[in-house]
């Protein structure tokens, strides 16, 4: 399936839906590919850096068969450190698929204030922290960053 069909699979699908989120985690994984082209995710953190954006931080939570949970962030300063967006991705990398699983509703970014994540129902609180995802990866590759050439710890094997 070509990029240009995908993209359209992710516009046409309809919004909250079982397929619609599934096409939104697809979407995730693509842009997250692009973003950190090695999966297996070789480091256990890493910083990428952009002429024209913060430093950006990832962080690995947990490694299992299949799946990989990483924490993605900006690290604002302002007194006491603060993640921001604040969100935990989950790779599951055998599906192609890439779920916001965790997303600290208090931002300071004012298209996050007002999300109730914890009260909707599962669905319903999947879809705006996808999206929240879908588009940040977006930002952030439209803005330089990526983790396939950054300095990082290497693993020693």
């Amino acid at each position: 399936m070509s990029l240009k069909t995908r993209q359209q699979l992710v516009r046409s699908a309809t919004p909250r839906s079982f397929a619609g989120l599934m096409a939104l985690y697809e979407s995730n994984f693509r842009r997250f590919v692009r973003l950190v082209p090695e999966t297996d995710l070789p480091f256990e953190q890493a910083r990428s850096r952009s002429p024209t954006d913060r430093d950006l931080h990832l962080r690995v939570l947990e490694r299992c068969k299949y799946t990989t949970t990483v924490h993605l962030t900006y690290w604002f300063e302002d007194g006491a450190p603060q993640a921001d967006p604040d969100l935990h991705i989950r790779l599951y990398r055998d599906a192609a698929l890439a779920e916001a699983v965790h997303c600290q509703a208090q931002s300071r970014y004012t298209a996050l204030p007002g999300l109730d994540l914890e009260n909707e129902r599962a669905l319903h609180a999947q879809w705006p922290r996808n999206l929240l995802l879908n588009k940040w990866l977006a930002f952030l590759i439209q803005h330089g960053h990526g983790f396939a050439t950054v300095g990082r710890p290497r693993q020693r094997g």
